[in-house]
C-alpha cells in the first residue's frame, strides 16, 4: 500500500499532462475514451488506492496490491469500466466501476474455488445495480469455498517452511513426534518454556545464530533440571520457532497462546 501511495505521489509530480483538478472522474473518463493514453495511465494510478479499498471490502480482508491476485483482477476490471462507462446511464463512474470490479472478482473466485453451483438457490436471486440477476447465496458459498482452499494452501506453505527451518537445527517432524511428552502437565511446562524463550530476544538470537538451545541461560529463568532441558531440546526449540515465525495456522492448530503461557 505504501508503494502504491508513493507511486501516486511521483505520478502527480512527474505528469506533464495532468488534467485540471476540477475535472470529475466522469469528465476524465470521457477524455480517456477519446484516446488520451497518458491520462488513462495517470487515472488508473491515481485510483489504485480506491481499487484496493473496494477489493478489500469485497474480500473482507486486507488486499496487498503488490502480492494478491485479487488486486490485479480488480485493477483490470477498473480499466474495463473506463472503456464501458457511459454518462447516459445516470450513474457515477466510481459506482459503475465498483460493480464491474465486484463482478470480475466473483468470476475469479468461482473459477479459483472450482465452484459448480450444484445447489439451485434460484429463490434467492436478486437484481444488482445494472439489473443483472445475481445469487447472494451462491456468491457467499463461492467465497467460503475459496477461503477454505486458501487456508489449506497457506497451512501447507507454513508446514513446508517450518520443516525447512527445523532442518537447519537438524530436527525432523519424526523427531518431534518422538520428543513430544506423553503427559499433558509435562507438555504444558515445555510449551511455557518455549514461549518464554521466544519472548527473550537475546536468547532467541543465540538459538538462531548457534542453532542450539541456550541451556545455561534458560536454567537461570526456569524451574526445571538441566536434564529436562537437554532431553526436550528439540521440542522446546520447535515451540520457540513457531512462536517467532510467520505461522498463524500452526499456532492455532497447536493452541499455543503467545503471551499468557510464559506468564503462567
Amino acid at each position: 500500500m505504501l508503494l502504491v501511495l508513493f507511486r501516486k505521489f511521483l505520478g502527480k509530480r512527474q505528469s506533464h499532462d495532468a488534467p485540471s483538478t476540477a475535472d470529475t472522474p466522469e469528465q476524465k473518463v470521457m477524455r480517456i475514451q477519446q484516446g488520451n493514453i497518458r491520462l488513462r495511465n495517470q487515472f488508473i494510478t491515481d485510483y489504485q488506492p480506491y481499487v484496493a479499498k473496494v477489493t478489500s471490502r469485497f474480500c473482507k480482508r486486507y488486499i496487498d496490491p503488490s502480492r494478491d491476485d485479487e488486486f490485479s483482477i480488480a485493477l483490470g476490471a477498473f480499466n474495463e469500466a473506463i472503456n464501458q462507462f457511459s454518462p447516459d446511464s445516470g450513474r457515477s463512474f466510481l459506482s459503475f466501476a465498483e460493480t464491474v470490479i465486484r463482478r470480475r472478482l466473483i468470476d475469479y473466485i468461482r473459477k479459483e474455488s472450482r465452484f459448480t453451483g450444484q445447489i439451485p438457490y434460484s429463490s434467492f436471486e436478486v437484481e444488482d445495480d445494472e439489473d443483472s440477476v445475481v445469487n447472494p447465496v451462491e456468491i457467499h458459498q463461492a467465497i467460503e469455498q475459496y477461503e477454505r482452499e486458501r487456508t489449506i494452501e497457506e497451512r501447507r506453505s507454513e508446514i513446508v517452511d517450518f520443516n525447512r527451518c527445523l532442518q537447519q537445527f537438524g530436527i525432523s517432524f519424526g523427531d518431534l513426534v518422538e520428543a513430544s511428552p506423553k503427559h499433558s502437565d509435562s507438555r504444558e511446562a515445555l510449551f511455557a518454556i518455549g514461549a518464554l524463550l521466544a519472548r527473550d530476544s537475546s536468547l532467541m538470537s543465540l538459538v538462531l545464530t548457534k542453532k542450539m538451545l541456550p541451556i545455561k541461560e534458560l536454567l537461570e529463568q526456569v524451574d526445571v533440571s538441566r536434564k529436562t532441558l537437554e532431553r526436550n531440546r528439540k521440542f522446546i526449540i520447535a515451540v520457540a520457532l513457531i512462536h517467532c515465525g510467520p505461522y498463524p495456522h500452526l499456532k492455532h492448530y497447536l493452541n499455543i497462546p503467545e503471551e499468557t503461557r510464559g506468564e503462567e
